[in-house]
């Protein structure tokens, strides 16, 4: 394969990556062909655009009591049916309001029946009062 020059610009600032997007626009108008000259350059600014995204507005990890509950909503269920999983009514209770941490059983329960991942589980959460 025949080395191929592209100039792009290194993306450090707000007003470069707004550039980087301008310019990755017209690709997704009319895509490269895989091994042109554009598409070297559509895949470079692809790896920058996301590298500087990554840095710039990562999104931090829900902590685990959003998670649960986001879990619970999308598959259309109510807090009722964390008692399978959590165990006592009052024991959901706790855990929604932040007034006890999940134990580690209720973790690997609720990542293999839920899907939540456990490292989002196994975070460290502020209880707002914790039970003694």
């Amino acid at each position: 394969m025949a080395k191929q020059t592209v100039e792009i610009e290194f993306i450090e600032t707000e007003a470069a990556y707004r550039r980087a997007l301008k310019r990755l626009a017209m690709f997704f108008d009319a895509p490269p062909k895989a091994g042109a000259r554009d598409d070297t350059e559509f895949r470079l600014l692809m790896l920058m655009v996301e590298k500087y995204e990554a840095g710039k507005y990562a999104v931090p990890p829900p902590d685990p009591v959003a998670a649960i509950c986001f879990a619970v909503e999308q598959r259309g269920l109510a807090t009722a049916d964390l008692q399978n999983v959590l165990g006592s009514r009052q024991r959901v209770h706790d855990i929604l309001r932040k007034k006890r941490r999940l134990t580690l059983a209720q973790i690997r329960t609720l990542n293999e029946k839920f899907r939540v991942p456990a490292e989002v589980l196994i975070r460290d959460y502020q209880l707002d009062h914790p039970k003694r």
